[in-house]
């Protein structure tokens, strides 16, 4: 007989057009199982019986409310992300039932957001979320039967940015920074921490006997200890000084403004680019504060391998995107190859 348990609920199997099909009693009597399971065959043998899946009763809203609540919310670093694309999708798919979202309508919301003026790489994320969402309704939840997303293309989006902050640059924009400005992109730079990472960092996870901090990536899940500089440690040391002498937070963030209070992301931003055009500096982020670490240890010749552990990359592929090299440092390496052939001739001339 197709009856079975998972847990305390009785499931049914049958084989329906070919297909094995797994569907949940939905209780967990036995003989009451068993009535549903001969109804099943009954309709399935009549041709009364059809697959039936939420996706002609639940919206996109329903769609996305669940995903935020079970996968976004509790990854801080990308909520933020999320509820910005949103603020997009919503409008356009918000009421659709999941069996109208048809790659056609999807590609219709593509046409549209272009000429809104977003981003391709804007619109790549939109498109990422929707795409990650439907897969859960499709293989967890079993909300619909398949995702219209796997139809569709994404956009092209132009070359990786090759920026960071050269040392001149670093210093213009210290000297206009305020305090605690000054001391979040000082350690931005000095670890190659994203900037999720260090606002959310609490002093119990700061080590300065040993001169380490243990930061947890909001990307990848996995924690990675990141020795301090001693720039670094000489910012967090007199911070430490600062916190003995004031009230924590309930948190005990590192990195406050005002003094205890968590930092606040506008705050941050609008600060940031004041800060940037006072020190007349274009085309730079605060996400460029981690490609200018990363791109400072590939030129001084640091292996690659300590760079990816140290930006708590999982692959070197996304670690590439980061480390760049000033065509000073690509002509140090050529040069250094011709050292190379020169000796080893010099050498050969001598042996005959």
């Amino acid at each position: 007989m197709g009856l079975f348990k998972r847990g305390q609920t009785w499931w049914i199997r049958f084989t329906y057009k070919g297909k094995q099909i797994r569907k949940s009693t939905e209780t967990n009597e036995k003989k009451l199982a068993e009535r549903i399971y001969r109804k099943v065959l009954g309709e399935v043998a009549e041709g009364k019986w059809f697959e039936k899946l939420p996706d002609d009763e639940k919206t996109f809203k329903e769609l996305m409310e669940k995903y935020m609540t079970e996968h976004s919310l509790p990854k801080k670093a990308s909520s933020e992300r999320d509820r910005s694309s949103l603020t997009h999708l919503l409008p356009f798919f918000g009421e659709s039932i999941l069996s109208e979202i048809t790659p056609k309508l999807i590609n219709q919301y593509k046409v549209m957001r272009r000429e809104e003026g977003a981003s391709l790489c804007t619109i790549n994320r939109e498109l990422a979320l929707m795409k990650h969402s439907f897969n859960l309704a499709v293989r967890e939840w079993e909300w619909i039967r398949e995702n219209p997303l796997l139809k569709i293309s994404m956009e092209k989006e132009p070359p990786t940015r090759d920026r960071w902050l050269t040392y001149e640059e670093e210093e213009h924009l210290l000297l206009v920074c305020p305090l605690w400005l000054k001391e979040l992109i000082i350690c931005a730079i000095e670890t190659g921490c994203r900037r999720g990472e260090l606002l959310s960092l609490e002093w119990s996870s700061v080590d300065l006997f040993r001169g380490v901090v243990t930061i947890l990536g909001k990307k990848t899940g996995e924690r990675r200890a990141v020795p301090l500089t001693k720039r670094a440690f000489e910012v967090l040391k007199e911070k430490e000084k600062v916190r003995m002498k004031v009230r924590a937070t309930k948190e005990d963030l590192v990195f406050t403004h005002p003094v205890g209070q968590r930092v606040n992301i506008n705050t941050l931003r609008s600060a940031f680019e004041e800060a940037l055009k006072r020190a007349k500096i274009e085309g730079f982020r605060f996400h460029d504060l981690r490609h200018t670490f990363a791109s400072r240890l590939a030129q001084m010749g640091t292996d690659p391998y300590a760079i990816q552990r140290l930006m708590g990359h999982k692959t070197f592929t996304t670690t590439q995107g980061y480390a760049h090299h000033y065509s000073d440092s690509l002509k140090k390496a050529m040069e250094a190859l011709d050292t190379f052939r020169s000796e080893r001739l010099k050498l050969k001339l001598a042996q005959n």
